[in-house]
């Protein structure tokens, strides 16, 4: 089926697993893909094919694209009768029913987005460890821990003007900002470190201006307008197809759990921890009400304060001595979200300043829970 139409030079098909756009017209396209990759002005599809399950599915085709990318692209284009030395390959394993086409023009500028993705399982921060060395063709592990390989934002641009080179180089660099941007409003947590997610580890990227359309523009930056309409096009699309595979949006991320949860967080050992600062009666109350205590938006902007000042540490922003001081205090504020009653701070940091807690995850997710728990033990007090 046609899935979209795009200035008379591409249209964008969708069949069973696979989204392909067909040049109508010359096109210069660059792309990350591994047999067809880097700059090129020959080719007439682009294409984004899923071919695996997210999460536990081993198969011949995520088997070949890993081993053998050439064989990968024969074989899918085989199967649907596209010509293998006409195309650039974007894979992953993300559903092709959850992707989402996003259009931004100005007067005869237009840009086109058209992008799938999943985070859940592989996002990661930009200068995470890394988990494997490429030696003259082989790769070696350098982690004991196994790669997590699904979760894959393709991005797939499509312009209806003509590029300098220099200027499709750029497109990637406004394309990969605008999906970072993207997972910093959304607060999409690393899985390989305590960081801010910037993309994950598998990210793929195609881009297409059509040739031929008058002198070649030169800028594609932020202060630019192809800069301002690839960034809108590809946030909008990647925001969407985010929403649709990983029903990640703004509503959803209204959770403390999840602002937490790259610190080690589960809804099992934050209950747990909570639970061990409270007696046996608050504590059945809370274990069946966490769900809304957690979500609740005071209690989730209190946590998000008290996690993003701990990023300020991080990042040398604020010095770590100030951290025992950051902890009473905003972990007071919790505790006053928690219980509804911010005339009883005092009482919060005086009791919190008592323990000492450490600037480290586990003794994080500690302040944290307590916390909570000082709260909890005093919400129903008037009644």
């Amino acid at each position: 089926m046609i899935l979209k139409e795009f200035s008379d030079s591409v249209i964008i098909h969708r069949k069973e697993k696979i989204v392909y756009a067909e040049f109508l017209t010359p096109h210069k396209v660059i792309s990350t893909c591994q047999v067809a990759g880097g700059l090129r002005d020959d080719l007439s599809y682009l294409y984004n094919h899923q071919s695996c399950e997210p999460v536990k599915h081993e198969t011949a085709h995520r088997s070949i694209a890993v081993k053998d990318p050439l064989a990968y692209r024969s074989k899918i284009c085989g199967n649907h009768d596209l010509p293998e030395d006409k195309c650039a390959t974007l894979g992953t394993a993300a559903n092709m029913r959850y992707a989402v086409t996003k259009q931004a023009s100005f007067r005869d500028l237009s840009v086109m987005a058209v992008c799938t993705g999943g985070v859940e399982g592989n996002a990661g921060r930009v200068g995470d460890p890394a988990s494997v060395y490429e030696y003259e063709g082989k790769y070696e592990r350098v982690s004991k821990e196994e790669p997590v390989m699904h979760g894959t934002i393709n991005t797939m641009v499509f312009i209806n003007r003509e590029l300098t080179d220099g200027a499709m180089v750029r497109t990637i660099m406004t394309a990969t900002e605008a999906k970072t941007a993207v997972l910093q409003e959304l607060a999409v947590s690393s899985r390989y470190s305590s960081g801010l997610a910037t993309g994950t580890g598998t990210d793929q990227i195609g881009v297409a201006s059509r040739i031929g359309t008058g002198k070649p523009l030169s800028g594609a930056g932020k202060h630019s307008v192809l800069g301002e309409l690839i960034g809108k096009a590809v946030f909008g699309s990647i925001k969407g197809t985010l929403a649709l595979q990983n029903g990640l949006t703004p509503e959803s991320q209204r959770s403390s759990l999840f602002h937490l949860t790259r610190y080690g967080a589960t809804q099992e050992n934050m209950i747990s921890g909570i639970l061990c600062n409270l007696d046996k009666e608050h504590g059945k109350l809370l274990e069946a009400n966490f769900y809304g205590i957690e979500r609740d938006p005071l209690v989730v902007a209190a946590v998000a304060a008290i996690v993003h000042l701990r990023d300020k540490i991080a990042w040398g922003i604020l010095p770590e001595s100030c951290f025992p001081e950051v902890s009473c205090i905003y972990g007071a504020q919790l505790a006053s979200a928690v219980s509804g009653n911010y005339n009883a701070i005092n009482k919060y940091i005086n009791t919190l300043s008592r323990e000492k807690f450490m600037n480290t995850d586990e003794s994080f997710l500690i302040l944290v829970n307590r916390a909570i728990a000082l709260g909890y033990n005093d919400k129903w007090n008037d009644f």
